[in-house]
């Protein structure tokens, strides 16, 4: 742990719930020295990455998919997430007051092209490839909210000031390739060349890892890309690697570069929705409820994860969720389930709150798991749909800190048994929807646009409009774009965030 203090210099700062600072981000300090070694520069980059996926990215999809809504004490009661709570999607794009997930991402890839244009040049590929990977899991994430982006003219400053758009399926099929040619680099980098260790904050030098989770993030860009009718090139892409051989992440991807339980270096998740420094519950903890529906989720199917996620009310009855968007006081923090941690646990970590100074989940093992699962369910793999579904569940009850010998009276139920299922691709993203409450809460949106389950997900109370199919499908264009690069973004036609849709939503 010291030898990341040692190369590391950098103050620490606690994650914005809106704004999203990065704890250890100090890749675009204009006062930093120039010419940075990659060491240094990777964890940086790896811990902006983590934050604002676990974020303000996981609070997003975690209100538009069902998982989040907010205690009521009273009408001046103000929540957390308004904008996602009443699908405020034309209020994001403002400069002031917004989401600004485009600016923080391209400024995210721009730190992981530093370090691939400086490991390029000092002939260390193994730093060059993780950049390379890093680079197309954000540039996926961004086609995966706004659709059409620049890719090929993105982050080159002033040789392309005004970047060219590229389709968003052009680009999913441009960042494969570069994920690929991630996995190329790690694969050769010469033996004396530079080689991660205690800086690599998500996999610890472990190179063989950084592969298998490249290979888990093209797949889930294969089965998005599976939408648009393009059968031989995900099948063609999936041979690759199935060839590649090194198979897909087979352990929690988690971004630790050692918080502590001080002022603006614990973890974020746990500093902004649990706990400070000083052990006093925080206005986002006092706030944040599930909804009733994930919680009813639950309660249908016997889930021993919902005593693990959620503590019952202080005022007594069994677990209580908000409706969504609700903003009837009935649903006070004293009548509502909070996330349980380990305050209310017997000191026992949580499902989500684990403690101060825990990692950060990046991917879950059990996310790996589903993807396997679903892919096999479609028949394009050798892997057996069903035990990957049933290790999926289990690996989930292991991460939700639920014991798993409550397993196999719980997967006995018709409506969790893989055989019993009517559609399997249905039962596999149910699960997988259960297994992303609050940790990845940005995948089950996706996955919920992509293919529609669950399918009684609810409307928000606070949506303006009450037709059930007003929701949002993606987000629009910035007002510093607009402002920016207006002819670009003009070229994208008409955007309605209710009806235009990114490329795989089908």
């Amino acid at each position: 742990m010291k030898k990341i203090y040692q190369i590391i210099i950098v103050a620490f700062t606690a994650l914005s719930l809106t704004s999203c600072k990065k704890f250890l981000d100090v890749n675009d300090n204009p006062n930093a020295p120039v010419n940075v070694p990659v060491e240094q520069l990777l964890p940086n980059a790896l811990v902006s990455s983590v934050n604002i996926e676990n974020g303000s990215l996981n609070q997003l999809g975690a209100v538009w998919t069902g998982y989040w809504a907010k205690a009521v004490d009273g009408p001046s009661t103000v929540s957390l997430f308004r904008l996602e709570e009443t699908y405020g999607v034309e209020a994001m794009s403002f400069d002031r007051d917004g989401r600004p997930f485009w600016e923080d991402i391209y400024k995210i890839i721009t730190n992981y092209r530093d370090i691939e244009l400086k490991a390029t040049a000092g002939g260390d590929a193994a730093y060059a490839g993780i950049a390379r990977i890093m680079q197309g899991w954000h540039f996926m994430r961004l086609v995966d909210l706004y659709n059409n982006i620049p890719f090929d003219d993105a982050v080159q400053g002033t040789v392309h000031s005004t970047p060219r758009f590229e389709e968003g399926q052009q680009v999913y099929q441009k960042s494969i390739e570069l994920i690929t040619t991630g996995i190329v680099d790690i694969q050769g980098a010469a033996v004396l060349s530079k080689k991660p260790g205690t800086d690599d904050v998500l996999f610890k030098g472990t190179l063989a890892s950084w592969i298998k989770f490249a290979n888990t993030i093209k797949l889930r860009a294969l089965l998005r890309l599976s939408e648009t009718g393009n059968t031989a090139y995900v099948t063609a892409e999936i041979a690759k690697i199935n060839a590649q051989g090194s198979g897909y992440l087979d352990a929690n991807a988690v971004v630790n570069p050692g918080y502590l339980l001080t002022a603006g270096k614990q973890n974020p998740f746990w500093d902004s929705y649990y706990k400070n420094p000083q052990g006093a519950l925080t206005a986002g903890y006092n706030t944040l409820r599930p909804t009733a529906f994930v919680v009813n989720t639950y309660k249908a199917l016997g889930d021993p994860r919902l005593a693990k996620l959620y503590a019952k009310p202080k005022s007594g009855g069994d677990y209580t969720g908000v409706p969504l968007g609700s903003d009837d006081d009935v649903y006070s923090m004293n009548n509502t389930s909070p996330l349980l941690g380990p305050g209310e646990n017997g000191n026992q970590a949580g499902a989500i709150f684990k403690s101060a100074t825990a990692g950060t989940l990046l991917m879950g093992y059990a996310e790996s798991l589903f993807l396997q699962a679903e892919a096999a369910a479609r028949g394009w793999t050798n892997g057996t749909a069903k035990a990957l579904y049933e290790t999926g569940i289990q690996e989930s009850f292991k991460y939700f800190e639920t014991p798993v010998t409550g397993f196999a009276v719980y997967n006995a139920q018709p409506a969790v048994n893989y055989d019993l299922a009517t559609n399997k691709v249905e039962r596999i993203i149910e699960q997988k929807w259960l297994a992303l409450n609050s940790i990845s809460s940005i995948e089950a949106w996706n996955d919920y646009r992509r293919l529609g389950f669950p399918t009684a997900l609810p409307q928000s109370l606070a949506s303006p409009n009450a037709d059930p199919a007003y929701r949002p499908k993606r987000l629009t264009y910035r007002q510093s774009e607009i402002s920016g690069n207006g002819e670009e973004v003009a070229k994208q036609g008409t955007i309605n965030p209710f009806q235009s849709l990114v490329f795989w939503d089908k």
